[in-house]
């Protein structure tokens, strides 16, 4: 079968992951640290495109990569209209889409359009996302928030709860489609998913704090005080934002978003990190626990993946209070190139739909 090449290119919030796969086995791997001085000249996240596109390249010529032969270039999927899951070839509008921001500002935004300038000078690729963060295959019901006025959105991290998911299923030699899973990613965000034979029927929105508090978001909060603090006069729209999203969780408390840090503390004895970050891995178990039931208490594995599923402490919090509603598997760090990667030789292998944007 004659090889083929892909460009994974995966933007977030301080970083650009890029990747070279050759068939299934990565040639390049690169994650590209943007401080906040090189970011600071750009008011929002769609002007940071030449920057990030130009440093790109920049790596791959430094890495003497050469992109003539690439036959796709796959990037993160960013906020667009809720889709199904899949790989979606980027079209006009969803160019317009990512360019002008209606469903909101998100780095990952920047992979579709980066992908789309790439493929102008490469005749023998084309452009994808994969499993954008608005995946969105909800029951009706779980749509219902409360009060009309408010609708539930399914935003998560999609790619690699998906990749994960598949990957548990090969590894039991079963379909993902015949599975019911409970996936937990653990990052910056925390999200957990209920998928049902495939479908991700419900979910934490974890992008503007549904859920646990996490490394830094605040989670879901006492509604009637966060109400009072709204009107207090006290604070600017901006700065509930940055409660909510940005400076919540462990920011708020310890004054970092860096887990491992926490760990460390824990590890060194300070008390009150170590009540606040069991109390992170308390909230997870819940919101594990409520998934449960959303799968009718018929669920053939928890899957615990992300950056803080590295530490085991924080894992067996979580483990003690879950490990009688299913078996546990762990897959820490996330495998989000791989996963753009595989999803682009299976298009151009002519093993996968592509999807079209609409």
């Amino acid at each position: 079968m004659k090889d083929v090449r892909i460009l994974a290119v995966n933007p977030g919030s301080t970083s650009t992951k890029i990747a070279v796969y050759q068939n299934s086995e990565p040639v390049f791997l690169k994650n590209i640290k943007h401080s906040p001085d090189d970011l600071a000249p750009f008011s929002k996240i769609t002007d940071q495109f030449e920057f990030r596109k130009e440093i790109i390249l920049q790596q791959l010529k430094e890495a003497d990569m050469q992109i003539h032969d690439l036959q796709a270039v796959v990037g993160r999927g960013g906020l667009l209209k809720p889709i199904p899951s899949g790989i979606y070839e980027v079209n006009d509008m969803m160019i317009s889409d990512l360019k002008t921001s209606p469903f909101g500002e998100h780095a990952s935004n920047l992979g579709g359009l980066i992908a789309h300038d790439l493929v102008t000078a490469l005749p023998k690729a084309k452009a994808y996302i994969v499993d954008p963060i608005v995946v969105d295959e909800f029951d009706d019901i779980a749509r219902i928030s409360g009060h009309p006025l408010f609708y539930r959105l399914s935003i998560f991290h999609a790619l690699n709860q998906k990749a994960v998911a598949r990957e548990y299923a090969r590894s039991i030699r079963r379909k993902y489609e015949d599975l019911n899973l409970i996936v937990v990613h653990l990052g910056g965000g925390i999200t957990i998913g209920a998928h049902r034979k495939g479908r991700v029927i419900d979910v934490n929105q974890g992008l503007d704090g549904e859920g646990p508090f996490s490394p830094e978001r605040s989670g879901t909060l006492p509604v009637m005080d966060l109400v009072r603090l709204c009107f207090s006069g006290k604070y600017s729209h901006k700065e509930v934002q940055k409660m909510v999203k940005g400076e919540g969780g462990l920011v708020a408390y310890l004054g970092t978003n860096n887990a491992y840090d926490v760990e460390k503390m824990v590890d060194a004895g300070n008390a009150e990190a170590e009540l606040i970050y069991h109390a992170m891995a308390y909230q997870v178990a819940k919101y594990i626990g409520e998934m449960y039931t959303v799968l009718k208490c018929e669920v053939d594995a928890i899957l615990i993946t992300g950056g803080i599923a590295y530490d085991k402490g924080f894992v067996n919090w979580i483990q003690e209070r879950v490990y009688k509603l299913a078996p546990i598997h762990i897959y820490p760090g996330e495998d989000e190139m791989r996963a753009l990667a595989i999803n682009g030789l299976m298009v151009v292998r002519g093993e996968l739909e592509v999807s079209v944007y609409k």
